[in-house]
């Protein structure tokens, strides 16, 4: 099968949003998580940094992921790859 530039274009887009999240991912996962050792203060009984490393995260990792779902919905639908619903 031939590779058109229309199918070139849809996986530098896909590839460039994946390489956007997972920066993304890295500094909340690393970054963040090892800043977050100087925040000391007490938040509801835990210290604050902990809060930041756990929860946090695990509210940006549902965004990344529900973001990601939303752009490749639209980006297949573009590009006509979309899957047809039942």
């Amino acid at each position: 099968m031939q590779l058109t530039e229309r199918h070139h274009q849809y996986w530098r887009k896909n590839l460039r949003l994946t390489a956007v999240l997972l920066a993304i991912w890295f500094v909340v996962t690393y970054v963040v998580g090892f800043f977050a050792r100087e925040l000391d203060f007490t938040f509801f009984g835990w210290p604050f940094s902990f809060w930041v490393a756990s929860q946090g995260a695990l509210v940006v990792y549902c965004v990344i992921i529900w973001y990601y779902a939303r752009t490749m919905n639209r980006l297949d639908q573009e590009h006509g790859v979309a899957e047809e619903e039942e």
